[in-house]
């Protein structure tokens, strides 16, 4: 058997370039919103899937017993039209996941308080969401599974930057 007759390996697969990892990155990310979670264990039901998007918020930014969330505030951080952002609480007060009380600081406001109900189901939602992880890292080194939930971690607290940038050529 000559050289010209060995079997040909095929040669190892490239690493992907730096452009062509960062290229990669907006799909990527359009692929997890397109996905919903795994149901790993207890399904959460789309519509509370998408119900959760609010009560995040409003979790979010009530932890300090100082701060409020009106539906106008909460209208802000989901981009969208006010009247928008009120069909989204009406349908989780209507769920049972929210409520309206009076403002602590101004009485004439209406804010908003994840319910006893809400609250459950962003801790159910929670246990979902860490299930769903470390099933689909199962197979990945402690090291790898970390280094990545702190990457996330950081890439999400820098989001507010998006905010301070100005469009180009402005």
């Amino acid at each position: 058997m000559t050289t010209n007759d060995a079997p040909q390996q095929s040669p190892a697969p490239q690493e992907p370039t730096a452009e062509e990892l960062l290229d990669a990155v907006g799909p990527a990310f359009g692929k997890l919103r397109r996905t919903s979670l795994l149901e790993v264990e207890n399904p959460i039901s789309a519509k509370d899937l998408s119900r959760t998007l609010v009560l995040n918020l409003v979790l979010e930014h009530t932890r300090d017993s100082e701060k409020e969330i009106t539906v106008g505030a909460l209208a802000g951080l989901l981009g969208v039209d006010p009247s928008v952002a009120s069909r989204m609480v009406t349908d989780n007060i209507k769920a049972g996941y929210l409520l309206r009380a009076a403002s602590q600081h101004d009485g004439r406001r209406t804010v908003l308080h994840l319910s006893p109900a809400g609250t459950a189901l962003m801790a159910r939602f929670r246990r979902h969401q860490r299930s769903a992880f470390e099933y689909i890292t199962a197979d990945w080194a402690e090291h790898d599974r970390l280094e990545f939930a702190r990457l996330m971690l950081k890439y999400v607290d820098s989001l507010g930057r998006l905010k301070e940038r100005t469009p180009s050529g402005e």
